[in-house]
């Protein structure tokens, strides 16, 4: 998509709650043609940022904080429901109750990181959460489910969206809290869901391709990070 517009604002909002990005005076819509009325400055001024650093060309991949808010817009807000049964639903197979079953310093490894932030969850949520060894399905208390899915519902459509790349991509919905409430930065809990690939790279080695996706899920989980803390800083 070619650039047309020249400048770029931040003006509050009609109804005077929120702000708005304007290019050119115009503001900036969703994809799905509905208007994008942001909560906080800071975070109007980062997506802003986006637009105005952009060239001849737009490179919508290059405008993450954009990409996040289009999200909430277009498909958090108007289907809720849905979003939060589909993240909350990663507390039924939590990668952080899955242990390898071999060798026994992979083992080891994933407990030693993964079984504080299960206490975590049961300390601060009420959601304990079982482990167990191997592929085999283990079956969580559905009072921890439930506890789980009173946590997601907590969570304001902003920081849904986040949650939900955070969990998706990590592939634990306890490592997307522990972000979301501070328990973990960005880093620190994508390593902490790559502990079975970071090992397989010190056995094996790894190829280009693997390390580009492993590069792109630790940038997408940086983004959502920052995306929550520009909507907290106002």
């Amino acid at each position: 998509m070619k650039r047309i517009y020249k400048t770029v604002a931040v003006a509050t909002a009609d109804a005077g709650a929120g702000f708005t990005v304007l290019l050119d005076s115009r503001p900036v819509g969703s994809p799905g043609q509905r208007p994008i009325i942001l909560p906080g400055r800071v975070l109007a001024d980062a997506i802003a940022a986006e637009w105005d650093g952009q060239g001849e060309t737009i490179d919508v991949y290059s405008m993450p904080m954009m990409g996040f808010a289009a999200t909430v817009i277009d498909r958090v807000a108007p289907q809720r429901d849905y979003v939060v049964g589909e993240v909350a639903g990663y507390g039924g197979s939590d990668l952080l109750c899955y242990l390898a079953d071999d060798p026994p310093v992979l083992t080891a490894r994933q407990e030693t990181a993964w079984s504080p932030l299960r206490g975590w969850a049961e300390a601060t949520f009420g959601a304990r959460l079982l482990p167990t060894v191997g592929v085999m399905p283990v079956a969580q208390s559905p009072d921890s489910l439930a506890a789980l899915r009173r946590t997601v519902e907590a969570v304001n459509d902003w920081e849904l969206a986040a949650l939900h790349t955070l969990t998706a991509i990590t592939g634990s919905l306890v490592l997307g809290l522990a972000v979301l409430h501070d328990r973990l930065d960005a880093e620190a809990a994508y390593t902490v869901s790559e502990i079975d690939e970071a090992y397989q790279v010190e056995r094996w080695g790894t190829d280009r391709e693997a390390e580009q996706r492993r590069r792109i899920r630790r940038a997408e989980v940086a983004e959502a990070a920052k995306f929550v803390e520009l909507l907290r800083a106002g």
